[in-house]
């Protein structure tokens, strides 16, 4: 299940990308099927030994080439261990609103981010999010560990984007499919998934994911303006031209 459009993000093959926040490496694999490079970053140890894992599996299967680059790392989102410019594209999937000082991390990704190169940056859109706040405290941060500490409007992450050097230049809202199943699981418990509906809605979600059917892609484009769960942001590092001194 993909958040961000590849088109819209510009990715060619033989790119440099960062998933930062890689997960479970949903867009890492996706990544490298298009023939780029990717670094796989995450803090979460047991997710980079999986998406390594996968790499291997993917590989002795025949999905990818054995010649594929993928390297999973490990570091802080704060201190990026990478050299300025290193990236031309990066993937930040819904890492932000776990970090507490948000605009440090997005500075760090502009930091390492090529001019002239393009970023994606998903976030819980605002309205989908507000009831899963409003159904459970235990979803979000303090009570939950990794949880979520901020709700973003559509109009503080441009801010704050703009205001780190970042041009946005597109942005599109995805998984409404989604949102009532996160509904449900915060009206039960968030960690209640042996409840007999969150159990019959997620079978529903892993059906859709794999099979796709023209009815439920529809009724998810229809719906995703109205409760989209994430919003993705498109924006690209601008390249600043040095004139000569007369």
């Amino acid at each position: 299940m993909l958040t961000v459009n590849y088109d819209q993000l510009g990715v060619n093959p033989g790119d440099l990308v960062l998933d930062m926040g890689c997960g479970g490496g949903r867009h890492a694999f996706e990544t490298v099927r298009r023939g780029c490079r990717i670094v796989a970053l995450d803090q979460n140890l047991c997710e980079l030994v999986d998406v390594k894992n996968t790499f291997a599996a993917m590989i002795e299967a025949g999905e990818l080439d054995d010649e594929v680059q993928g390297q999973p790392v490990s570091a802080d989102a704060l201190e990026l261990p990478f050299s300025n410019a290193t990236f031309d594209r990066i993937i930040c999937s819904e890492v932000l609103e776990h970090i507490g000082d948000d605009s440090a991390a997005i500075g760090e990704l502009v930091r390492v981010l090529r001019p002239g190169g393009t970023i994606a940056i998903t976030v819980p859109a605002w309205a989908a999010e507000k009831i899963c706040w409003r159904l459970s405290d235990e979803y979000h941060a303090p009570k939950a560990v990794g949880g979520h500490v901020r709700i973003y409007r559509k109009s503080e992450l441009l801010s704050k984007v703009s205001l780190a050097g970042l041009e946005p230049c597109g942005w599109d809202k995805a998984h409404s499919l989604h949102s009532p199943y996160w509904w449900l699981k915060c009206a039960v418990g968030p960690t209640n998934d042996g409840h007999k509906l969150v159990k019959a809605y997620h079978r529903f979600l892993v059906w859709d994911i794999m099979k796709r059917p023209l009815v439920t892609r529809l009724l998810d484009r229809l719906l995703n303006p109205l409760i989209g769960k994430s919003v993705v942001l498109y924006a690209t590092k601008p390249i600043v031209e040095h004139s000569d001194a007369t």
